[in-house]
């Protein structure tokens, strides 16, 4: 009997040996993200939770993998018994209004601040010289824009996606993609001068020589002290954001905008009048600080590349913002034009005004539907009422949270728009004062711009995730570039209306 108890116990220890052995991971399954519980109790499969195959990066993966994280997609049933919200987080409808109301006064004031100095400096000797600045203006405040949104709408996915609790890889990721901002807005700065040059020439007939060689300079020297600076105050609202438990779709985007315009046009201002103080006794000034932003392109790319998601953009991301540097380009010929008509000359004050307003909200859309796509739906992959883009009252008649505040901001620019005219009028900066009618046509062509705005940016940007491309990186730029389009356009037609009917916009 003693020999039977010993072989007994023996036969249950080797049991329970091999037991422990078999589920024991290797160090190549450690690898992989960490071990959950199913709802039995039990430990997945090596393969289902632990082990993650090799895979290439694509351009939806525009953060740090979700694998790594707990938090990672929602499966489809999840999905479908959560209404498409159970990665997003709650927020009631005065938080979401809140939240989005200080930062888009903010902005405002910082538009209004920014057509008032745009106003005072036209008189200024190198923006009667050269006048092909003014064509710069929408490019170079777009492109600061556009680059400042992206980045804001990224982070900002970020957050809400918990794929920046690791410190290691936040960094990482904040590094990565500050680089890839400073190469973006060297090249870009570049190609907007060239741009402005053509359209200055076909506009003209001529283009000396020295004015190339000064608009290349002041607009990279812009493009690039802006984004340095906006991109680390930017990256601050992020991180304060989420230690405060605030939504940062809502607060992220107008603030990158808010004093950006301003901060932006006073260094276009500044730079262009200094290197015009240059160039007639030494020109060569110019040359060397063209030649020193080219030679850091090097430094951003290798810096840039150095994260797979950055890695991704810095091959990938060049289309959308450099086609919204032609659209806006060309808001900036009409811009010119317009100004150079003395009758039309109080546009110079407003159109910072419906430019800033319409990207800011529009911005504020894409990126909360972009960071509910990347929440719920896998690449490719779309709710089933936003297949087609036919039914413009989609946007905003429904029970979701991104129709709410299509609403919401739709009815914000109203009552924002009035205070912002009100602002200028009270500060004194324009030619004209608000006559009645001015304000009814000035409101009627923001809303008509920002109900265009907000219907494409919800096509555009589940079209944009159903090919497989980042909304983040993609529709802010196109977004904000039609923005600029359409509110110089419109704004320009209104003065002409106001000027054909002896309307001169003052009381």
């Amino acid at each position: 009997e003693e020999l039977l108890s010993c072989i007994s116990l023996s036969t249950s220890v080797l049991q329970s040996e091999s037991f422990l052995v078999l589920s024991i991971p290797s160090l190549s399954q450690l690898s992989g993200s960490p071990q959950h519980v199913n709802s039995n109790g039990n430990i997945p499969s090596v393969n289902a939770g632990l082990y993650h195959e090799p895979r290439e990066y694509s351009e939806t993966d525009s953060l740090i993998p979700n694998e790594l994280y707990s938090g990672s997609r929602l499966s489809g049933s999840t999905r479908e018994k959560d209404g498409g919200h159970s990665g997003a987080p709650a927020e009631s409808l005065c938080s979401m209004v809140l939240q989005i109301l200080v930062p888009f006064l903010l902005a405002g004031l910082g538009t209004v601040s920014a057509g008032i100095l745009l106003d005072l400096v036209q008189n200024w000797d190198v923006f009667q010289e050269i006048t092909e600045i003014f064509i710069l203006v929408p490019a170079v405040l777009g492109m600061k824009g556009n680059l400042e949104m992206t980045l804001a709408s990224r982070l900002s996915t970020a957050v809400n996606a918990g794929k920046m609790e690791s410190t290691r890889e936040k960094w990482m990721l904040i590094v990565g993609n500050l680089a890839l901002k400073q190469l973006q807005a060297t090249v870009l700065g570049l190609l907007a001068s060239l741009m402005a040059t053509v359209l200055g020439w076909m506009a003209e007939g001529k283009m000396p020589f020295n004015h190339i060689v000064l608009l290349c300079s002041t607009s990279v020297s812009t493009a690039f002290v802006a984004s340095l600076l906006q991109g680390v105050i930017m990256v601050g609202v992020i991180i304060g954001s989420k230690r405060m438990g605030i939504n940062p779709d809502n607060v992220a985007t107008p603030m990158a905008a808010s004093f950006g315009d301003l901060i932006t046009l006073a260094l276009l201002a500044c730079f262009s009048q200094w290197f015009y103080s240059f160039l007639e006794f030494y020109p060569y000034v110019l040359y060397l600080v063209d030649l020193c932003y080219l030679c850091l392109i090097p430094v951003w790319v290798s810096v840039s590349s150095k994260h797979p998601a950055t890695n991704i953009l810095l091959r990938s991301g060049w289309e959308p913002i450099i086609t919204a540097m032609v659209i806006s380009s060309i808001g900036g010929l009409i811009l010119d034009k317009t100004v150079s008509d003395p009758n039309l000359a109080g546009i110079i004050l407003y159109a910072p005004v419906i430019n800033g307003i319409g990207g800011n909200l529009v911005s504020i859309q894409s990126s909360r539907i972009s960071t509910n796509l990347h929440l719920n739906y896998s690449p490719g992959e779309v709710p089933a009422d936003r297949r087609n883009c036919h039914n413009p009252c989609h946007t905003f008649f429904g029970s979701g949270a991104n129709h709410r505040s299509a609403q919401v901001l739709l009815l914000l620019v109203i009552p924002g728009q009035l205070i912002f005219v009100h602002t200028i009028h009270v500060m004194k900066g324009g030619h004209t004062l608000p006559s009645p009618l001015f304000i009814i046509v000035f409101l009627s062509a923001s809303l008509i711009q920002v109900f265009s705005l907000l219907c494409i940016a919800d096509c555009m940007v589940h079209c944009l995730w159903r090919k497989g491309k980042d909304p983040d990186s993609y529709s802010i730029p196109y977004l904000t570039a039609l923005g600029d389009l359409l509110g110089t356009a419109l704004l320009s037609l209104a003065f002409l209306m106001l000027w054909c009917i002896g309307d001169s916009g003052s009381v």
